[in-house]
């Protein structure tokens, strides 16, 4: 079974550490994808991680990479959850599960927060927990493909 997984961090999430630390707390982008390298190798798999701030970036990272490596795909696309019909687009066309993250439990903010585009074509989604909704979700979408969900 390949276990390729692809890692997306959408807008604004290359200043983590920095960025409203009472929300997101002070853990950086770079501790994130460290803890996330130790998990895959851990359970045998390989990511890509991306950083994108646009939205079309975003978009073309997932087509390229579905195509011709990933297997599933672990993303947070931050404020891009509750704007984008083009990543959603996105994530239905590829046809490879994705598993959507946060680092905050974004139906305990703003109310605009509490829609996603994404949600309703991810196999699941885990938010609120910090640093560890990316591990959770990085067992989920290996969880998704030994189970053939989508």
């Amino acid at each position: 079974m390949s276990k390729n997984i692809l890692v997306i961090h959408g807008p604004n999430l290359n200043l983590l550490g920095k960025r409203e630390p009472k929300i997101y707390g002070k853990c950086t982008l770079e501790d994130i994808n460290g803890a996330l390298k130790k998990e895959a190798k851990k359970l045998g798999a390989s990511l890509r991680i991306f950083q994108a701030n646009l939205e079309g970036e975003i978009v073309n990272i997932i087509q390229e990479q579905s195509e011709e490596w990933a297997d599933a795909i672990v993303i947070n696309p931050a404020a891009y959850t509750h704007t984008s019909v083009a990543i959603r687009d996105c994530l239905a066309a590829v046809r490879i599960p994705a598993v959507e993250v946060h680092i905050s439990n974004v139906f305990g903010r703003e109310e605009f927060r509490h829609k996603s585009f994404i949600a309703p074509v991810a196999a699941g989604g885990v938010y609120g927990f910090g640093k560890e909704s990316y591990i959770l979700g990085l067992q989920a979408a290996l969880y998704t493909l030994k189970n053939g969900k989508k």
